[in-house]
């Protein structure tokens, strides 16, 4: 960042110049370096800590957005003190967040070593019994009176008896405490494992999720297709409107969308405004289903805006592509991304009339 507020703080450049060419140039890569490096920090920190990363890559991706060669000395300013605080926001969240799991990992630890300590102490205690007993009877051979051998008999099988009781009911009362506490950690590590696969804003499933669910399809030969979702025009909601109301709209958009597809399909959000869908099928019914899916989710939504409910029209850029034995992920995503902006770039054709 210091580098592009240097040249920023340099006098207009002459296109004529060559030195000013050469700088331009520079200022132009400097950026889009920068730009990028937003967007795979944002990335990073989806696979650092997917129950929070999504916030950090969305709010990266709205400062790269704002910058341009073409951005003022103000923007860039606060460019660069947004994304420290963004990221020193992000990073003491995290830390508490792997802290909260930590020590809910401690909580189970503790509650097996109690287990393991009281069914110890049992343990100990039935063998005293025992032991007394037995020595009871070994004394009851050095008896003469019959009487007097069966009752010491009785009593001794009697406290035997009670003995071995006492040890069932403490274990199986030990048993059930450990079943419940661990059922119930086992509960809360599901619903931890669950928001962790879950998108925060829009309740999808989140781009790991997804990427997942791929991995298995590719994985199992099973053949699929898969679907990129862009909405159309979404940064001018954000700055029209705010980032509270591109928020709503996000969240209403995932669920046309979800209501869209069938139960099988998977649905997740894939950062930003786009989203992604895997069904499972060949290209030509994905196609027809596509279509259908389209007419669906693009049309008028109504949002709250600062001064109260807004009207939009949404459309979306779909890129389909089906997967193709012995092709990688990357390739797959690849070809539905080429897609998906060849579609943009045609839309944008009609709308300016081209």
């Amino acid at each position: 960042m210091i580098s592009l507020k240097r040249y920023l703080e340099t006098e207009r450049v002459d296109p004529a110049s060559e030195a000013d060419q050469e700088g331009a140039g520079v200022l132009s890569a400097t950026m889009a370096a920068y730009r990028s490096a937003l967007v795979e920090m944002g990335g990073c920190g989806v696979e650092a800590c997917p129950a929070l990363g999504n916030d950090l890559a969305r709010n990266l991706r709205e400062w790269e957005g704002r910058l341009t060669v073409s951005a003022a000395q103000e923007t860039i300013t606060a460019a660069e003190a947004g994304v420290r605080e963004q990221l020193r926001d992000w990073g003491r969240r995290t830390a508490k967040h792997y802290r909260q799991k930590a020590g809910e990992v401690k909580e189970i630890l503790l509650v097996m070593a109690h287990t393991a300590e009281s069914v110890g102490e049992r343990d100990q205690r039935c063998a005293v019994q025992i032991h007394q007993v037995t020595e009871r009877l070994q004394k009851i051979a050095n008896l003469e009176d019959l009487t007097e051998i069966r009752a010491s008999i009785e009593n001794s099988a009697a406290e035997l008896k009670g003995s071995i009781e006492r040890m069932t009911a403490e274990g199986k009362a030990a048993m059930d405490r450990l079943r419940t506490e661990a059922a119930t950690f086992q509960a809360r590590l599901q619903e931890a494992e669950e928001a962790a696969m879950r998108d925060a804003l829009t309740g999808l499933r989140n781009r790991i999720a997804v990427e997942g669910q791929m991995e298995r399809r590719i994985e199992g030969g099973a053949g699929f297709c898969a679907a990129i979702v862009d909405i159309d025009r979404f940064k001018q909601v954000n700055d029209k409107h705010g980032h509270v109301a591109g928020d709503e709209l996000l969240r209403q958009f995932a669920s046309e969308l979800k209501s869209a597809c069938r139960s099988t399909d998977v649905v997740g959000r894939w950062g930003g405004d786009e989203f992604m869908i895997l069904l499972d099928c060949d290209l030509e019914e994905a196609s027809a289903r596509i279509d259908r899916l389209s007419k669906w989710i693009c049309g008028s939504y109504t949002i709250k805006g600062g001064s109260g409910p807004v009207s939009l029209q949404v459309g979306a850029s779909i890129g389909l592509a089906e997967h193709l034995p012995g092709e990688t992920q990357k390739d797959l995503l690849a070809r539905a991304d080429a897609e998906m902006y060849r579609h943009k770039a045609g839309s944008r054709k009609i709308r300016t009339g081209s």
